[in-house]
């Protein structure tokens, strides 16, 4: 399949996603528990709350009690699904998810929206940058990334049969929505191939993933061929497909929404020094915070945007 064959289906929010899953599975699953620090109206918890209301806690700004609240649940059989912001699903709540979750091995779902730069206006102390690395380094974290409203729909229902604590990060803005409406392609720890190529590998992340595929048209245009691969679940990362890839192309370039310290460039980075070393140039945040500012200027200002993507893949292959 080549990239300038996918088709945009229409341009929805990730987290209208997360809200029209957790309502799906809501449905379907009576275990299922929703906790907010009140952000119910930003994490699209209106149908779940109407349909079930016994099953929604309001816990108010108070995400450290919420996440001890979820991990008492879990021993009464529940699922319970933790709603608010990455920023303070993650770094504001790291002690009570490392202690009462992670280290306790319990069935708990952190759902995080406006993640990474495309938070846009609220800026810096909002924008979470460190959280997939933050959250990928605790023992039996599960780490999510989906690149769409389809895809995140899929794993918010996905993760409720998935036992043990999982990380789903996705975004505030509307973006494209291209992958399958079903969600028959989203599978946990299992990487989704986009385009078979022979030149360069790209694995991306997120909203990034749309990036990359806008960044490999460009490409292919240019008689390159382009292996894009989305990277949806960062942990378990899905070794088998990083391997064969890297070892066909000889080269690869990462794309992610997050600092390029600790996120997914990392992941694969490590994963090439270990099994077959190629170069790798890296796309994301390097080192810095954010900024107040629409999402698109601040995607190009910091060097994620298209051009960038275009740039590093051409780059890579000349250090083959």
């Amino acid at each position: 399949m080549k990239l300038k064959d996918i088709q945009v289906l229409n341009e929805k929010e990730t987290r209208g996603g997360f809200g029209e899953g957790i309502h799906e599975i809501g449905k379907e699953n009576e275990n299922v528990v929703v906790l907010t620090a009140d952000l119910a109206g930003s994490l699209k918890l209106g149908p779940f709350i109407k349909d079930f209301p016994e099953r929604f806690v309001q816990v108010g700004i108070a995400e450290a009690n919420m996440i001890g609240i979820a991990a008492g649940m879990t021993i009464g059989g529940k699922i319970p699904y933790t709603t608010t912001f990455a920023n303070f699903s993650t770094g504001r709540v790291y002690d009570q998810i490392r202690q009462s979750v992670a280290y306790s091995g319990k069935n708990v779902k952190i759902c995080a929206s406006h993640a990474g730069l495309t938070l846009g206006e609220d800026g810096a102390t909002h924008q979470i940058l460190e959280d997939i690395g933050l959250m990928k380094m605790l023992p039996g974290m599960t780490v999510i990334v989906p690149c769409d409203f389809n895809q995140t729909k899929a794993a918010t229902k996905a993760i409720a049969a998935y036992e043990g604590p999982v990380y789903l990060r996705f975004g505030r803005p509307k973006w494209p929505n291209f992958t399958k409406e079903d969600g028959s392609d989203f599978v946990i720890g299992k990487a989704q191939k986009l385009s078979d190529g022979a030149d360069v590998s790209i694995f991306a992340c997120g909203h990034m993933v749309w990036k990359a595929i806008e960044a490999g048209c460009i490409l292919e245009e240019k008689g390159i061929s382009v292996e894009l691969i989305n990277i949806h679940t960062i942990k378990p990362l899905d070794t088998e497909a990083v391997i064969a890839s890297i070892k066909k192309t000889r080269c690869a370039v990462t794309v992610e929404e997050h600092n390029v310290i600790g996120g997914l460039g990392d992941a694969i980075g490590q994963v090439a020094a270990k099994h077959c070393p190629v170069p790798v140039e890296y796309i994301g945040t390097d080192d810095t915070f954010g900024e107040s500012g629409k999402p698109t200027e601040l995607l190009t200002k910091y060097g994620l945007d298209t051009p960038f993507i275009v740039a590093a893949a051409e780059k890579v292959m000349a250090r083959k």
